[in-house]
């Protein structure tokens, strides 16, 4: 029988590596689209007067790993959903990784420690919350947040499901979950006594929850909050609000109803345009069936950010124990999500 043959394997030639780079931007390398239009020098000074030891004596020791490279690989993480071990694996194995991080094959890869360390000192300072909030700044001032309205939601965060009992999970759910496993030091690192079930549409959830307060024009989250699950969504809602938001349109579903929120709304000076809620014996009328339709039109613009977050950065969820934790990742979120929009916004102006 005629042996077939086929195309050679294992051969790598001089222009292997520029052959695949050019082939990756044909298909579509959302990493080099982010870095034609994103400076991530813009966050060096902030992290480095956060992060450095500025004060040491002399230069013993082994260096540090460049901050701006690691806060690339955090948003490498909340953009692909990656673990610390995962992104570890995933920078070593993949060229577009390497690239992004300005890495060549022969450099040192930060093992997962270092990534995890990295993400607890921009937690511990609260530096997630600080390179949101300069992010923000830096796309009004490129007249990109255009605050002629906005809009306001919230969407789960999934936590990792606690196996407690039933007698746990009450004295949790009651506040008193500090006073267990103390004497299982171990088991109580990993015990999650900040997150919490909820119910909605029949379905169960456990984690927490991101409430978000977007542009209405530009789609850009221009403030956030994190709570347990349980939370209602309009609960936040002052929180949220700021005095710039005066005479501006505020949407958000009928879940925003109440006289809490109708205060929250007037005491800012917003213009109320919360779809209105329907109750059993006082159901809405036609007028106000066309009127919520009306505003949901713009309001339904907010579900394109969770939208994204879910399909593009592959789901909602973090793999970490109590709430401080899980608001810096929230945190990244959202400023990975801010990123990746404005990438889009560039983009789309040409």
């Amino acid at each position: 029988m005629k042996q077939k043959k086929y195309k050679l394997q294992g051969k790598k030639s001089f222009f292997d590596e520029k052959f695949n780079s050019e082939l990756l931007s044909e298909i579509g390398n959302p990493l080099e689209a982010l870095g034609k239009v994103m400076n991530f020098e813009l966050f060096r000074e902030t992290l480095e007067s956060k992060l450095l030891n500025i004060n040491k004596k002399n230069n013993a020791g082994a260096k540090p790993y460049d901050v701006v490279m690691l806060f690339k690989i955090m948003i490498l993480q909340r953009y692909f959903g990656l673990g610390d071990k995962q992104v570890e694996y995933q920078i070593i194995d993949r060229t577009s990784f390497k690239n992004f991080l300005g890495l060549e094959s022969g450099d040192k890869v930060p093992d997962e420690k270092t990534v995890w360390a990295f993400r607890e000192n921009l937690t511990k300072q609260g530096l997630v919350e600080i390179l949101f909030e300069q992010f923000v700044k830096y796309l009004e001032s490129l007249s990109l947040i255009f605050n002629e309205g906005q809009m306001i939601d919230a969407s789960f965060t999934i936590a990792p499901r606690q196996r407690n009992t039933r007698e746990e999970n009450g004295k949790i759910k009651s506040g008193e979950g500090s006073e267990l496993w103390k004497d299982e030091p171990n088991k109580k690192r990993h015990k999650d006594i900040d997150a919490r079930w909820t119910q909605k549409n029949e379905e169960t959830y456990y984690g927490y929850k991101n409430h978000a307060k977007v542009d209405t024009k530009s789609k850009f989250i221009n403030r956030y909050a994190v709570t347990d699950a349980s939370v209602h969504d309009s609960q936040p809602l002052e929180e949220l609000l700021t005095e710039s938001d005066a005479e501006q349109d505020l949407y958000a579903d009928s879940a925003y109803t109440g006289q809490k929120q109708e205060e929250a709304i007037a005491k800012y000076k917003m213009v109320n345009q919360v779809n209105v809620k329907g109750y059993k014996n006082k159901p809405l009328t036609k007028e106000q069936i066309g009127d919520n339709r009306i505003k949901s039109k713009t309001r339904s613009r907010v579900e394109h950010v969770f939208g994204f977050m879910e399909q593009s950065m592959h789901g909602l969820f973090v793999r970490c124990v109590g709430i401080a934790r899980a608001t810096g990742i929230i945190g990244l979120m959202n400023l990975t999500y801010n990123i990746f929009r404005f990438e889009q916004v560039i983009r789309l102006a040409k």
